[in-house]
């Protein structure tokens, strides 16, 4: 399948960056990139469970799929995925 609009590729192997820390809280995750000293602040528990599941994931469309994200949100999970690219907190995992 095709990249979805976000220009984020779910058929790709993704996986947090090894510098970057997961605390989960009631409203959904902080992350915080020891490297780049940057805090994402995770909204959606949904989000956590995908980015938990991204590393054991083949493609984050399973990672997705294993957290149980509808076919209709995964345009917005794949920006926001994107955005967690963009600041560097996950990485294309290269075989």
């Amino acid at each position: 399948m095709a990249p979805v609009m976000s220009g984020f590729d779910l058929d790709r192997a993704w996986d947090l960056h090894p510098q970057v820390s997961v605390r989960p809280e009631p409203f959904g995750a902080l992350l915080y990139h020891f490297g780049t000293r940057k805090l994402s602040f995770l909204k959606d528990r949904r989000l956590l469970e995908v980015l938990r599941s991204l590393g054991d994931a083949p493609t984050a469309r399973a990672a997705c799929a294993e957290a149980g994200v509808p076919a209709s949100d995964l345009d917005a999970f794949g920006a926001a995925l994107g955005a967690l690219v963009r600041s560097s907190m996950i990485v294309e995992r290269t075989p």
